[in-house]
């Protein structure tokens, strides 16, 4: 059974809603034969790169807020994160286009080592600070999950995956996809956000149940709704 996932990769719930659904399969008998795929969604595709400011800086330019305002409001996302094992740290996220670490998740894809370059690109983003959409950053992480550095920067420097992308994000309008992270389990069940642990799994049994009955629907019949960031960039 597939889980397809519309997510960015500086987008906080995303990270946090990819481990609620990591728990909830660590508890299901059948996780061997679920396949997870990863879409991309671009929250800001205009957004341009700014290494000079933090992404704190960034949110509080573009909301109108003060940093002391901004780190309040973020500070509560910080905390969803620990409760998850993650650490975030907004002071240190570069401000950056998302695309090119899609194309790059993409290629990863062909070689099964999507789910292992997602995981690296948002750790890199939350917690390292790294520049997500800077080439020599990317061929690093790329390498680190066994990808080719002379591959990578044919990748980067060309147009491949281009259109994968942009088929992701024409498809996830198709669906009615608002906002990240979303959940497609086997084209029948929908998860919009990082919801609770139990409905993950609830609606992981849900989905096996009505896979092995029958084929998958393309219509998303049931949507629950949870946190998540828009395409207006709130979060």
């Amino acid at each position: 059974m597939k889980i397809e996932i519309w997510s960015d990769v500086v987008c906080p719930f995303c990270y946090i809603g990819k481990r609620k659904l990591e728990k909830a399969l660590a508890k299901f008998p059948n996780k061997d034969a679920i396949k997870i795929e990863w879409k991309s969604f671009q929250l800001n595709p205009d957004q341009k790169t700014d290494t000079s400011i933090s992404t704190l800086d960034h949110l509080a330019s573009s909301k109108g807020w003060s940093l002391n305002q901004t780190r309040e409001i973020t500070s509560n996302v910080v905390e969803m994160a620990k409760a998850e094992g993650l650490n975030f740290d907004f002071e240190k996220a570069v401000v950056a286009n998302t695309r090119n670490a899609h194309r790059l998740i993409h290629f990863a894809k062909e070689s099964g080592k999507g789910d292992a370059m997602k995981e690296r690109l948002l750790f890199a983003y939350f917690s390292e600070g790294k520049n997500i959409d800077d080439f020599d950053t990317l061929v690093e992480l790329g390498e680190e999950q066994g990808l080719q550095e002379e591959e990578i920067r044919e990748v980067l420097e060309s147009a491949r995956f281009d259109e994968a992308v942009d088929g992701d994000i024409y498809e996830s309008r198709q669906l009615g996809i608002k906002g990240v992270p979303f959940f497609v389990l086997d084209r029948k069940y929908g998860i919009s956000g990082a919801q609770a642990d139990e409905v993950f799994t609830q609606n992981l049994e849900k989905a096996w149940d009505e896979y092995q009955k029958e084929k998958a629907s393309v219509q998303i019949e049931s949507l629950n709704k949870g946190e998540n960031c828009e395409i207006d960039g709130d979060c």
